[in-house]
């Protein structure tokens, strides 16, 4: 019990910080090499060299299979697809096909650009579903931390898929780990400049967006998340509610901020039922 304790704070902790390398990540990720699945690395969705996602097709198909792209968190400034192996091993094993794709980090582009890096990638996901035994109708958006919010902000603000040529591109739903949705003011010079000029503020704010008529979402967080206050899950819960929309509320006591995505990781799994969650939401929605 206590060396997987200690193996649970070690993902979490390295998971927190954005994804050093060392034991947590090594740890989270190891077992999901030994999935059963196909892994289709670097594919390009743009021309930029951070243009690139992975596909993780189960060895298992269900015939109607969602396809879920999954955002990694890190400021909206670091982190890489590949550190989160582990998501994808963990959603391969619900037969579902996972899309991990980087896209491009502060400062090399502001909200903008990654947000059309996240528009685009979920466009890709549509298009080539059916390549990898998908059904682009059950076409889910997930994200934790910073890959939450836009995850959020794609399926709640209609002008990324226009600004690609896509309005109207249907999602099946989305599911929010820790994410940022209500988080002003900014108080940092980094978000500042990011989602600059002060008059756009709002504009990065998901629950801005809270409108009727938004696909299903199930929102995830730690009551003892510091990083991402639990007040922002709860805050755009009860906006869409308001709105008439179908939202699945989970806050987990204990949870802090990188434990609500390294409970799909096999050495933490048992911290939280992370994964039936998203088992019993995407079987409600479908």
């Amino acid at each position: 019990m206590a060396g997987s304790r200690r193996a649970v704070a070690a993902v979490s902790l390295l998971l927190g910080l954005g994804g050093c390398a060392g034991f947590g990540l090594f740890a989270a990720n190891f077992p999901a090499f030994f999935g059963r699945y196909s892994r289709f690395a670097d594919i390009a969705y743009g021309s930029d060299p951070r243009q690139r996602l992975d596909v993780y097709k189960p060895d298992q198909m269900r015939p109607d299979a969602p396809i879920i792209v999954f955002w990694h968190g890190g400021r909206w400034s670091f982190g890489d697809k590949t550190q989160y192996r582990f998501v994808a091993a963990a959603l391969c094993s619900l037969g579902y096909v996972a899309v991990l794709p980087n896209y491009r980090h502060y400062p090399q582009v502001k909200m903008a650009g990654f947000m059309q890096d996240a528009s685009l990638a979920a466009a890709w996901a549509a298009d080539h579903a059916k390549d990898y035994g998908a059904d682009p109708k059950k076409l889910y958006l997930m994200g934790h931390s910073a890959g939450a919010h836009m995850a959020a902000l794609l399926v709640l603000d209609r002008r990324y898929f226009a600004a690609i040529g896509r309005p109207g591109l249907a999602l099946a739903g989305m599911i929010g780990l820790s994410g940022p949705y209500d988080f002003l003011p900014l108080t940092e010079d980094d978000t500042r400049d990011m989602f600059g000029p002060p008059s756009e503020y709002p504009q990065s704010q998901p629950i801005t967006f809270a409108r009727a008529g938004a696909p299903p979402m199930l929102l995830v967080h730690g009551a003892a998340d510091q990083t991402v206050w639990p007040k922002n899950a709860r805050n755009l819960a009860a906006a869409l509610i308001a709105k008439g929309d179908s939202v699945r509320l989970k806050i987990y006591p204990k949870l802090e901020h990188a434990d609500t995505v390294a409970a799909l990781s096999v050495p933490a799994r048992g911290r939280a039922p992370v994964l039936t969650d998203i088992a019993d939401f995407v079987s409600g929605t479908r």
